[in-house]
């Protein structure tokens, strides 16, 4: 089973070509977290993987906050299953968070939350992405040709992680910290989730709205309601910025510092293949 989560589509494109290419069932975060869906059987030989994007040098909270409550368990020959809540248990686990430069330390942190329920990724890998944060002085979408370059490169990359994967290896770590990672996941980053992922600043020009719904549909966190859009405020937001990117007349915006920016999500001139 791999469990994944994606705003502007970057992750879902790279988690599809996993399950797809390993036999195994996707689930998307936001909709099991829906159901009220935590609890799952493990069968004998399934792996687990997770995939995110990387949110300011840390796990998504959506993320850390589902893994806190799932249970696995993990049907053995024995006649009862083993939960993962109350211990740890031998199966295959891996993870793999895209991200639009690098990384720090996100997948030490994610570990750490995986311990708590019995589970270590042994395997991890970043992929590079088209940047889609914005909300920052120094933070832009890509150009179309650096969008290309990344997801070329990230084509490139997937057959080697599908390979490891399959074949099951362990201790394989290939990530981009960046050059400071401690810096960045635990002062800038830990700053950055606390203060900044929220949706205080969301606003819609009404004039420019065509209230068709768009940001609603993909809001992962059902945070959106009417149209115009008007932000719930309900402490789900996890700063994915799809109501900003999924706009097509470029209604939404995060305060001042989007409105001359770009657009991003994941094959929205329908030049990227699926």
């Amino acid at each position: 089973m791999i469990f994944y989560f994606t705003g502007t589509g970057n992750t879902k494109w790279v988690a599809k070509q996993i399950s797809e290419a390993i036999g195994e069932e996707l689930f998307y975060i936001p909709d099991l977290i829906r159901k009220g869906q935590n609890q799952f059987e493990l069968k004998q030989n399934e792996t687990i993987g997770f995939c995110f994007p990387t949110h300011g040098w840390q796990p998504p909270k959506i993320v850390r906050e589902f893994i806190k409550k799932l249970i696995i368990n993990y049907q053995l020959s024995a006649p009862a299953p083993l939960a993962c809540k109350a211990r740890t248990v031998n199966c295959y686990c891996w993870a793999l968070t895209t991200c639009g430069d690098n990384i720090g330390e996100t997948m030490t942190i994610l570990n750490k939350d995986l311990a708590t329920i019995g589970l270590q990724a042994t395997t991890q890998f970043a992929v590079v992405m088209p940047e889609s944060y914005v909300c920052l002085p120094f933070m832009y979408t890509d150009t179309e040709e650096k969008e290309h370059a990344k997801i070329n490169q990230a084509r490139k990359m997937l057959p080697h992680i599908i390979s490891v994967i399959r074949e099951r290896t362990t201790s394989v770590e290939e990530l981009v910290k960046g050059g400071t990672p401690r810096l960045y996941s635990y002062v800038i980053g830990a700053y950055f989730n606390a203060r900044m992922v929220n949706d205080k600043k969301f606003t819609v020009d009404e004039d420019v709205c065509i209230k068709c719904g768009k940001c609603i549909k993909v809001c992962p966190v059902d945070n959106i309601q009417g149209t115009p859009p008007e932000w719930i405020h309900n402490g789900r937001c996890t700063s994915c910025l799809a109501c900003y990117h999924y706009c097509p007349v470029h209604a939404i915006n995060f305060g001042k510092i989007t409105r001359k920016r770009d657009q991003y999500y994941f094959n929205k001139r329908g030049d990227q293949k699926s």
